[in-house]
């Protein structure tokens, strides 16, 4: 097989996916404003938060957050809570490929995917709090075996930990 640019495309969207959970597990140990990302030329022209909440009895579970803040009124408009449908999917998918204020640009010419910014990011007229959840989505993780165990009702009670804790 000849390797081309369009061949090799795959190969670099997945390099850029990898670099960027790399970047965010470096960051997630800690509550951090994000102002650059790898494949984004300069700064984000936007807040961006990622950190951990400790939910469950004993805090068990961390479940890992991606919060951006409207781009119109921060303080007027609505806030939306993000939870991935799955479960297994990262909320990272939504906030790169359907409603984040950045998306993956393969086609830019060159064999190396960028990130460029969504021109129908729901981020426009809202503020989004993406949640990984549950365990073991994503960056989300459990410090006991038993809070490994999951189920809609287990679930529902983590997201409604995380909402009072986020207030």
């Amino acid at each position: 097989m000849k390797w081309s640019g369009e061949n090799l495309m795959p190969f670099f969207l997945f390099i850029l996916l990898l670099t960027l959970q790399s970047y965010f597990i470096t960051l997630s140990h800690s509550q951090s404003i994000i102002k650059n990302l790898p494949g984004y030329s300069g700064d984000v022209p936007f807040k961006l938060e990622t950190g951990y909440v400790g939910v469950g009895k004993n805090e068990e579970v961390q479940l890992f957050y991606y919060f951006v803040e409207s781009q119109n009124n921060p303080e007027e408009d609505p806030l939306i809570c993000y939870i991935p449908g799955g479960p297994g999917s990262s909320a990272l998918l939504a906030f790169l490929y359907e409603m984040g204020p950045l998306s993956i640009n393969a086609d830019n010419g060159t064999t190396n995917a960028t990130l460029v910014l969504n021109e129908n990011s729901w981020t426009k007229m809202a503020s989004i709090i993406f949640v990984d959840i549950p365990a073991g989505t994503g960056f989300s993780y459990a410090k006991t075996k038993e809070a490994w165990v999951s189920s809609d009702s287990i679930v529902a009670d983590l997201a409604h930990d995380f909402v009072k804790k986020v207030q």
